[in-house]
């Protein structure tokens, strides 16, 4: 009894401000929701979710934010892992290191955005100004629906990278220096002491960051829209862009709901799946 009274606050809090609004959510994806008189909303069943199998505005959305999640998970990881290793060796300036990595990580989404819109700028932008000391036609990054959404995954890695760094830098540091010492004895170099000794330490928070990260890249809505708008072309719409604008331009909420719904399960099933390929017997 005492433990759900100390809980209390954060159990009230969970109830109305998450578990309320899921609930409600889940109502309205069943209805073809009248925002303005509820009471007048018909009950259509399942037939949000069947329109989602047709929509093609829902199945490029879905991609944009699949292929988004594809580039920008596995380069955050790998770069705040490189990082986080590097910053652990014994080097003159590493407060001053971490305190570099990491402050991107403090701006703003619209701050990241809108400067990275700047270097890509194709009139004043800083990378096809050098660019164009190679090459005679520099990449027009964001009006491109080749490069707008690898130069939207260049910019979150830049933004988003410190928080991994710093979770990786913490779990490497706590790794026990003995077990190196181990594997240096039984004739361990570099690569083998970090598959066999780093890579098993670190597990539980490689998996986390995996894990966080893609959450939010299938969240991703203020880089796109900041930078783009979701073009050229629906290019880098997103899964969250395109229920913002059912919701809020077109009014169909109870579509919105669905969409928000199917977005919910595919978070759950991937952090399921990671669960048991990276997190399961973390010892």
């Amino acid at each position: 009894m005492e433990g759900v009274l100390f809980a209390s606050p954060y159990l009230i809090i969970f109830g109305v401000f998450l578990l309320l609004p899921l609930l409600i959510g889940g109502y309205m994806s069943l209805f073809d929701w009248n925002a303005l008189a509820p009471a007048e909303s018909t009950f259509i069943g399942l037939d949000n979710y069947a329109r989602l199998l047709a929509d093609e505005q829902f199945q490029n959305a879905l991609f944009n934010t699949a292929y988004f999640a594809v580039l920008t998970v596995p380069s955050i990881l790998l770069v705040g892992l490189g990082l986080a290793l590097g910053v652990n060796r014994d080097i003159k300036g590493q407060g001053f290191l971490r305190a570099i990595f990491f402050s991107p990580y403090i701006l703003t989404v619209s701050v990241a955005a809108i400067l990275w819109t700047d270097l890509y700028s194709t009139q004043y932008g800083v990378i096809n100004y050098y660019l164009g000391m190679v090459m005679s036609n520099p990449p027009q990054w964001l009006q491109s629906r080749l490069f707008a959404m690898p130069a939207i995954a260049l910019t979150t890695v830049w933004w988003l990278v410190g928080f991994s760094f710093v979770i990786l830098l913490s779990a490497r540091q706590s790794v026990p220096e003995y077990l190196y010492e181990a594997a240096k004895l039984d004739g361990a170099g570099t690569w083998r002491q970090f598959r066999d000794v780093t890579v098993p330490q670190m597990r539980g928070a490689i998996f986390f960051v995996i894990v966080i990260n893609l959450i939010w890249a299938f969240q991703v809505y203020g880089q796109p829209y900041v930078m783009t708008a979701g073009g050229p072309g629906q290019a880098t719409e997103t899964l969250v862009m395109y229920l913002y604008q059912a919701a809020f331009n077109q009014r169909s909420f109870g579509y919105a709901s669905a969409i928000g719904y199917v977005l919910t399960a595919i978070l759950v099933g991937v952090s399921i799946a990671n669960y048991y390929l990276l997190g399961g017997d973390n010892e």
